[in-house]
């Protein structure tokens, strides 16, 4: 096991340590909105979208998407550096499927975007499994010559049946021909997994992580269901109430999927940051702090780090 990256207080590989690994100095996100659209929202696929996807397109803290590029980038980059003064950036193109357009328009956007700031240091591109194919691995890999590129892919779920009952939109072999194409050409992926999907048991959320240790997977995010206000997903809990991970449900979730994970995988996010006046439950993933302190107080306590149950 790897512990190169790990410490005394974080038994598992953070960002934020691989990042200053890498970097030397502190790198910090800047989310931006170009204003793409989706497959499942402009009816290619469907017309409601991802039961849980907020109405800004899982965008909640990106840029408005009214303003250029150059503003978004200013007006967060204040922000950011009134908590760190000096560091460099990772462009990150979050609202929508950053993917979902034609060619020449995504090589404008993301040769724009690259361009912002010098100190820019990777352009993360958020997108689905179904809007990768080899015209756009062409794209990307003319992008990558100019700046290190990551894909950060929403999966959610190894369980197809979950996916369709929330409308997703994309199954398990979309993701695999995905991985295969970024995999095969050296496309850094940074994978999303939510837990407490309706319907779900612990045991097939352990099995999502399982599933994805088949693949070359750089990063990980690690999300909380959310369930918010507006969306589909909120009008079906306030219909029926499916059950709602408890905050020591999900830590013992997590923590087994953090065991269970690569050890050289950098974990990227564990919860999220919804918009409070948005949420309707869980309302403790509002205790972000609270949250990971118990997460590493679990892992020190029984010493448990990131992969010492990973089988290769």
């Amino acid at each position: 096991m790897n512990k190169t990256l790990m410490n005394d207080e974080k038994h598992y590989v953070t960002l934020n340590n691989y990042l200053k690994h890498r970097f030397g100095c502190k790198v910090f996100r800047i989310p931006l909105n170009a204003n793409f659209s989706c497959p499942n929202r402009d009816s290619s696929i469907d017309h409601t979208g991802c039961l849980y996807c907020s109405k800004s397109l899982s965008g909640d803290f990106a840029g408005k998407k009214e303003l250029s590029f150059e503003e978004q980038f200013k007006d967060i980059k204040q922000v950011m550096e009134k908590k760190w003064h000096d560091g460099l950036y990772i462009a990150y193109l979050q609202a929508g499927t950053n993917t979902y357009a034609d060619i020449e328009t995504l090589r404008k956007i993301y040769n724009e975007v690259i361009e912002l700031d010098s100190k820019i240091v990777v352009l993360s591109i958020a997108t689905r499994p179904d809007c990768i194919n080899e015209e756009i691995i062409a794209l990307l890999k003319e992008i990558k010559l100019k700046k290190e590129l990551w894909i950060e892919l929403g999966f959610q779920t190894m369980h197809d049946d979950t996916k369709d009952y929330l409308h997703i939109g994309y199954h398990n072999q979309d993701f695999e021909k995905a991985m295969k194409l970024l995999n095969d050409n050296n496309i850094p992926v940074i994978v999303h997994i939510i837990n407490g999907l309706p319907q779900e048991t612990k045991e097939m959320m352990i099995e999502t992580v399982k599933y994805l240790n088949n693949f070359v997977i750089d990063g990980i995010k690690i999300h909380m269901l959310h369930i918010l206000k507006d969306t589909p997903l909120a009008d079906i809990y306030e219909k029926d109430k499916f059950k709602v991970l408890t905050k020591d449900e999900f830590i013992d979730i997590a923590v087994e999927q953090l065991r269970l994970l690569n050890p050289n995988t950098v974990v990227h996010r564990i919860t999220g940051d919804p918009v409070k006046e948005d949420l309707i439950e869980p309302l403790w993933v509002l205790k972000k702090f609270v949250v990971l302190n118990d997460i590493d107080k679990l892992m020190r306590k029984e010493k448990y780090y990131q992969g010492d149950l990973w089988q290769k």
